[in-house]
């Protein structure tokens, strides 16, 4: 069993505290792993009786009938039989479907959502609810409406790296360039071969990730939407926006997609979890640049399976990787922009834009990160920390590069270390 310290430590924490858990991520991540055995084996560890944990997956066949909200709710009460604590997981809740209320009486009530039989569920003292969905729109942006402020969202990716070497036979470098071309996907991980591995990858694409989007969205063009997606997955790591991706189908297709209709194509993919935008920090002006965007994929093995791993291009890979592992460690991340004036050739001023590859915030903390294979070139390291230069704080700058190499600091007070030194937690 591949430990996960960080979501149990999070799941702990949130323990019997009156609100709802909301447990989300891509599905295929582990979510019900770890709700359904680590923390299973957890509460059953703590003395919790196992007649007073209440597990329901609404994937599963036989629970069909649950997606009525009315029977899930039926379902549940009937297994709540003292006054001890349950505590009840439910999987996948966005297969609940609403249904109008069968009260004659009541001919203009709100229907009867998963949300109505959460809040039901609430007003009893003895529950303690958990569950988990791979559905951003309903689970995230009206939490707080619908739950009245009493949600409580716990964000699950694929397996970081460290999690990734705990079950991988080898060294540590063999075990990185694995983790770029392959992910952290669970059972991508747990395959023995690249056959096994891409197939897996591939299917779990065509056959859940992108029929869930069409299911939701009733979208009409297969081709086109599969395109927009293989075309944020050539461009992680570049800036990009839907004037570049329209430019794309002109040039390349010879057809025209209108801007909403690409917009709308990565919505569905962001509510889905595939992929997560990065907006861009004016850093000396203290605003958000609208546009263009970066968009990174939630593992950098199902980036590589849209492309049939044909580009393995590592610089673009790292950076992703990285991306991910600070959003799994807490912090808020943007793409850092700093502004500077210089005099050209002709000594007139011209305004540039420098960029950092992340500014990563989390409360009091903050850390600016560039992303390089190497800086061994004077030039090359001149470049990289230029940015760095003109920023007047006392936060952490941080140079990652290619494999391991122990944190050394400038007399810039600027930091260099191996990326696989920054991922792996220290000893």
């Amino acid at each position: 069993m591949i430990k996960r310290p960080v979501y149990l430590e999070k799941l702990i924490a949130r323990k019997d505290n009156g609100l709802v858990k909301i447990v989300t991520g891509a599905r295929r991540c582990g979510k019900s792993y770890m709700l359904y055995t680590i923390y299973h084996d957890y509460l059953m560890a703590q003395g919790v009786d196992e007649s007073h944990i209440i597990e329901i997956s609404l994937e599963e066949t036989e629970n069909f009938i649950y997606h009525n909200p009315l029977k899930l709710s039926e379902f549940i009460k009937s297994k709540i039989i003292d006054k001890s604590i349950y505590y009840i997981f439910i999987d996948e809740i966005q297969f609940v479907q609403s249904i109008q209320n069968p009260d004659e009486a009541l001919p203009d009530a709100d229907p009867i959502t998963f949300y109505s039989v959460i809040n039901g569920l609430l007003k009893k003292n003895n529950v303690d609810i958990y569950v988990t969905g791979s559905n951003s729109k309903m689970l995230s942006s009206d939490i707080l409406t619908e739950f009245r402020g009493r949600g409580d969202e716990v964000r699950i990716y694929p397996f970081n790296f460290a999690e990734f070497m705990s079950a991988y036979d080898g060294d540590v470098y063999d075990g990185w360039q694995e983790y770029l071309e392959y992910g952290g996907m669970p059972l991508a991980v747990l395959s023995k071969s690249h056959e096994a591995k891409s197939r897996y990858l591939k299917n779990l694409f065509e056959e859940t990730y992108i029929k869930d989007v069409l299911e939701r969205k009733h979208f009409t063009n297969v081709d086109n939407l599969n395109d927009v997606l293989n075309i944020l997955a050539s461009s992680v790591g570049s800036l990009t926006n839907v004037q570049n991706i329209q430019n794309t189908f002109k040039t390349v297709k010879k057809e025209g997609v209108s801007a909403i209709t690409i917009s709308n194509y990565i919505k569905a993919f962001t509510e889905s979890f595939i992929i997560e935008g990065t907006n861009r920090y004016d850093v000396k002006g203290r605003k958000y640049i609208s546009t263009p965007l970066k968009y990174y994929f939630v593992d950098t093995g199902l980036r590589n399976a849209r492309l049939n791993f044909r580009q393995f291009e590592e610089t673009h890979l790292m950076e992703n990787a990285i991306y991910n592992e600070l959003k799994i460690r807490g912090y808020d991340v943007d793409v850092g922009v700093v502004e500077v004036n210089e005099k050209n050739e002709n000594g007139n001023g011209v305004r540039k834009q420098l960029e950092i590859d992340f500014i990563a915030n989390k409360a009091e903390q903050r850390l600016y990160i560039q992303s390089d294979l190497s800086i061994d070139d004077p030039e090359k390291a001149k470049i990289e920390k230029r940015p760095f230069t003109k920023l007047n704080d006392s936060f952490r700058k941080i140079i990652l590069v290619k494999g391991k190499q122990k944190a050394h600091i400038d007399e810039q007070g600027f930091i260099t270390m191996g990326v696989i030194d920054f991922m792996l937690p220290q000893e």
